[in-house]
């Protein structure tokens, strides 16, 4: 089974054809297809036997149109599913269901030549800058949070699910998902939230600017030219004549909403796990400072030295270590904090 990293994952997908029948996928996961008004719905179970009671552990993947599955033409068929390749999975199934969602308008499973460089989803292989036009029109937070809760609905309804407690968890993008879901949803016991930028999207580029600046990589005109181009930018996203003509920019609009508001109405135990090198987290370092001005003492959080946004080691020159990943060290911590009493 190959591996990918979560630095490439975040994404939507639909089959063309609705289902409510199982089927086994590669004999690693069950795949389920439901109904929403008029979107289809895919998500796998990380089983092939739904014979056990469990809870549901819902992994919120980041941004991008990933497929679940890869099909390369002679190779055999293995999964990326969101990113779970990168824990124990076996660790999670023990004590819950592992449920992924696919991301809108991308199929669950895709051909190698219908992939891009970052294992995105591309229709035509000729173009693989363009991604499908449906799914830049779903890319937007309130259409995952929709997309989670119906997919959260019908699993409650299985006999094979135990409704005593529901996990949610996401990285990065995937973390603003998953509050999103907490936020709306009271079944929601625990969430565990990973390289999150508590103030949303965009301010992360703005600060990049100016470390940059700081550090003499661009100059300081370079910089204000730079931050003022991402302000009107941002003013785009909040005109709808600019959205029809360019819809990438719904995601910059609802993906930079400040995510600390949400979090402190949150009173479900909250995880919060990130990186010392990862810009995307930075503010992170703030976060419990307003955890105490509220009197809120929900939050746990972990700061892992020394690596990068998808917990990886740094090398010294500020590049992710590709050789040396903590992925599975991370989750794990997560997922033994859920099984502990809070």
């Amino acid at each position: 089974m190959k591996k990918i990293t979560l630095v490439i994952l975040s994404l939507f997908l639909s089959l063309s054809s609705f289902s409510q029948n199982k089927i086994i996928i590669n004999n690693q996961a069950t795949h389920f297809n439901i109904k929403n008004n008029s979107d289809s719905i895919d998500f796998i179970v990380v089983d092939t036997v739904l014979n056990f009671k469990k809870p549901i552990f819902l992994f919120c993947q980041g941004s991008l149109p990933i497929p679940l599955f890869v099909k390369p033409e002679k190779e055999p068929m293995w999964m990326i599913g969101g990113g779970i390749t990168n824990f124990d999975i076996e660790e999670i199934k023990r004590n819950y269901h592992l449920v992924v969602i696919s991301m809108p308008k991308t199929p669950v499973i895709v051909e190698e030549k219908n992939l891009s460089e970052s294992y995105c989803y591309i229709p035509n292989p000729k173009t693989p800058e363009e991604f499908d036009k449906e799914y830049m029109k779903s890319d937007y937070l309130e259409m995952y949070q929709t997309r989670a809760n119906t997919v959260l609905k019908y699993l409650r309804k299985q006999k094979w699910v135990d409704n005593s407690k529901l996990i949610v968890a996401g990285h990065s993008q995937g973390s603003k998902v998953a509050t999103a879901i907490s936020i709306s949803n009271k079944n929601v016991t625990h969430l565990g939230l990973f390289g999150a930028n508590p103030f949303g999207r965009i301010d992360q580029l703005i600060r990049n600017y100016r470390k940059e600046a700081e550090a003499k990589k661009i100059t300081w005109k370079e910089a204000d030219e730079k931050i003022n181009d991402k302000y009107q930018m941002f003013r785009d996203a909040y005109n709808n004549d600019s959205i029809k003509k360019d819809p990438t920019l719904l995601a910059w609009k609802s993906f930079s909403k400040p995510q600390i508001n949400d979090w402190l109405k949150i009173t479900i135990p909250t995880y919060l796990a990130y990186a010392t090198n990862d810009i995307a987290s930075d503010l992170c370092d703030l976060v419990p400072l307003f955890y105490i001005q509220n009197s809120k003492n929900n939050l746990t959080y972990k700061r892992y030295l020394n690596l990068e946004h998808n917990f990886f080691e740094v090398n010294e020159d500020g590049s992710a270590n590709y050789e040396k990943e903590h992925w599975t060290e991370v989750m794990s911590v997560f997922v033994k904090w859920t099984l502990q009493k809070h």
